[in-house]
């Protein structure tokens, strides 16, 4: 199993507080939430990592290599962060990862560290931690499923009350599954141009074509995505 962590965007809506540093690298209490994340996918039994970096990379690169330093970082560098989106990160793995299994992390996430076990235990191989237990809203990432807890329609569009939860941006494939995804990502990017759009678009059309993705209810555990200073004093609240 390989983990993947997207962190090369400028945060811009966390300014001034990114104006010199990326997101991932900002503390919740003692810890980065970089740092906070490594810990949780590493005490799940993952040592390989492969992290998209962009702004700021070398700032990333030095925290994880004096830090984690017995663990095996490999760094791909978005070129084109200011103009592309989360999809296009991902894609830009694909040499270190196709043909392994995935663990996919937004690095801009702070979670309980049950969640990564509770994916990793789960008899389905490709599935997306789902966040159920308080409301949604139009701006979040959400998730529709059937009665088998199949994902059948995911993004920004699913309507609220139709909304089984809230993505939390942590995602298991199978190898199989892994492979597909990035079959889809190039289509969609290099073929489609659609350089600056959100990889739940690939998962919605996987899915499309057949792909089970399944829900998992992260329950009790707590996750936020940090996108504004409300979401940092959010987080501080919970997790410091």
């Amino acid at each position: 199993m390989h983990c993947v962590i997207l962190a090369a965007g400028t945060a811009s809506r966390l300014r001034p507080l990114t104006e010199s540093i990326p997101k991932c690298l900002l503390r919740i209490g003692s810890r980065s939430i970089l740092e906070r994340a490594v810990r949780a996918v590493f005490h799940a039994g993952i040592i390989h990592f492969t992290v998209v970096v962009g702004f700021q990379d070398w700032m990333i690169k030095n925290f994880l290599k004096r830090n984690f330093p017995s663990l095996d970082f490999t760094f791909v560098i978005n070129n084109q962060f200011e103009t592309t989106n989360n999809a296009f990160s991902l894609l830009l793995t694909r040499e270190e990862i196709e043909g392994h299994e995935l663990l996919l992390l937004d690095g801009d996430v702070v979670f309980d560290d049950e969640i990564i076990p509770m994916l990793m235990k789960s008899p389905h191989e490709t599935c997306l931690a789902v966040r159920t237990k308080e409301g949604v809203g139009e701006e979040d990432v959400k998730v529709e499923v059937n009665e088998n807890k199949e994902i059948v329609r995911i993004g920004k569009e699913v309507a609220v009350d139709s909304a089984f939860g809230e993505s939390i941006g942590i995602a298991r494939f199978s190898r199989g599954e892994t492979t597909w995804l990035f079959a889809t990502l190039e289509k969609r990017i290099k073929f489609e141009n659609r350089v600056n759009e959100f990889y739940e678009a690939s998962f919605q059309d996987m899915i499309d074509g057949g792909s089970h993705m399944i829900a998992i209810d992260a329950g009790q555990y707590h996750s936020i995505e940090i996108d504004t200073a409300d979401d940092l004093h959010q987080a501080e609240s919970i997790f410091s």
